[in-house]
Parts: C-alpha cells; sequence; structure tokens
C-alpha cells in the first residue's frame, strides 16, 4: 500500500487520512505531479491558466 502525507488546507495540519482529523475537510496531497515532457494535457492546464475557455 502506497501512502503519502496529506494537508488540510482549512487549518494546514498534515496527516494520514482522507479526511483532517480535526476541523473534517478533505485533505489533498501538497506534491506537485512529476512533470513529463511527452506530457498530453499541457494545452489544457495552459488555457486553464489563463482562464481562456476550453472548445472541445
Amino acid at each position: 500500500m502506497k501512502s503519502k502525507i496529506r494537508r488540510c488546507n482549512k487549518d494546514y495540519t498534515y496527516t494520514m487520512s482522507e479526511r483532517c482529523p480535526t476541523c473534517g475537510e478533505k485533505t489533498f496531497i501538497p506534491i506537485p505531479p512529476r512533470f513529463s515532457p511527452v506530457d498530453k494535457y499541457v494545452k489544457y492546464r495552459i488555457e486553464l491558466k489563463k482562464g481562456v475557455k476550453l472548445s472541445c
């Protein structure tokens, strides 16, 4: 089983569970995803950062 440390966005506590033990909010993994030079979704992330509406 692979487990990573997670962080609560509300009170910034670190935990290993899906929910924060102090406030009950959903936690997330604070580590960014690995970079890949062959990224097929880079176009969508750039458009999302610029605020451009995606047309599929």
